[in-house]
């Protein structure tokens, strides 16, 4: 009779672990897109364990020039220091055997698994990040970065009035992140670009020259959509494992005959410049709690955070 295969036979937790994370980065679109980038400094902090991660910053230095004088001194202006607070996540998931069943029948278990596995983490991170934008361009902080031409139907012109928004900081804008029936409309008005890369494969589809994301958890109140125009690597990404931080476990239930993977994670998803304000009712924010604009607060000076909301109709 041959011998079941369990899932503790072919999960070594240190090794999925691993390779589940280099999964995410290689599948998921936020991160290949260039608007998500990962932060060693994050990774080391996230690391380091606690609830929110502070992060200081030097602010802007500004004012004119003065006349050089043998007479006068010049006269010193401050640097200021300030810090931008991001919030921890702590999210984990367990999968019972009946879910993994047809993975553990194939030649390659532990790549089956770990896919499915990394696809799940992937879109999860990527409802996590739009539900932390919704919050922040909720923040009354924020309404200088936020373009509200509701009943009105997205065209070029909009979204060209609402990069300037930024003025002479527009040009840091390079990707554009909207609902899958605004890319269909902007597909039907002849204004999505198909650029093939060095390969002569289209990596991206582009819109004005911006790389097009398309996600159907983007907002949709009523008639009424956000598209946001993003810059690169204006969110940091960090993940890690704490001490005494369990990631991957294996568990099984003998007298049921049901098998179990466990996969938890600590990791960091922030959009640099609007700092976490809020006090989470969990250990970590929910992703209702991510969406309250009362829980941000904007702390880089406008034209050096780099997102804009477009609400518009179709």
């Amino acid at each position: 009779m041959p011998t079941r295969t369990l899932i503790n036979d072919i999960i070594e937790p240190e090794v999925f672990a691993s390779y589940v994370r280099e999964e995410i980065g290689l599948r998921s679109a936020l991160i290949n897109s260039g608007i998500v980038t990962q932060d060693r400094r994050l990774n080391r902090l996230v690391a380091g364990g606690g609830r929110t991660i502070n992060m200081p910053f030097w602010r802007r230095i500004g004012g004119d020039s003065e006349i050089l004088s043998d007479l006068t001194p010049l006269t010193p202006d401050k640097i200021d220091v300030d810090k931008d607070i991001a919030t921890m996540h702590f999210r984990g998931k367990a999968w019972g055997a009946s879910e993994l069943a047809s993975a553990i029948a194939g030649d390659s278990a532990v790549e089956a698994i770990s896919s499915m596995v990394a696809d799940w983490w992937t879109k999860e991170e990527q409802k996590i990040l739009i539900a932390t934008l919704r919050g922040v361009f909720n923040s009354p902080s924020m309404a200088t970065h936020v373009a509200d031409r509701s009943g009105s139907v997205l065209d070029a012109e909009m979204t060209l009035d609402a990069k300037q928004l930024l003025g002479d900081s527009s040009n840091q804008l390079m990707a554009i992140f909207m609902h899958s029936r605004t890319f269909t409309h902007l597909q039907k008005e002849n204004l999505i670009d198909f650029i093939p890369d060095a390969r002569g494969e289209v990596a991206f589809n582009h819109y004005l020259g911006y790389r097009v994301i398309v996600d159907d958890t983007m907002p949709v109140d009523g008639s009424t959509y956000s598209t946001y125009l993003m810059a690169n690597g204006v969110i940091g990404r960090g993940d890690g494992e704490p001490v005494d931080f369990t990631t991957v476990e294996t568990s099984r239930d003998s007298l049921l005959g049901e098998d179990y993977l466990i996969y938890r994670r600590a990791f960091v998803l922030h959009p640099l410049g609007v700092s976490w304000t809020g006090q989470a009712s969990g250990t970590t924010p929910s992703n209702a709690e991510l969406m309250e604009g009362s829980n941000w607060q904007k702390v880089y000076d406008d034209k050096h955070l780099g997102f804009v909301e477009i609400k518009h109709s179709l």
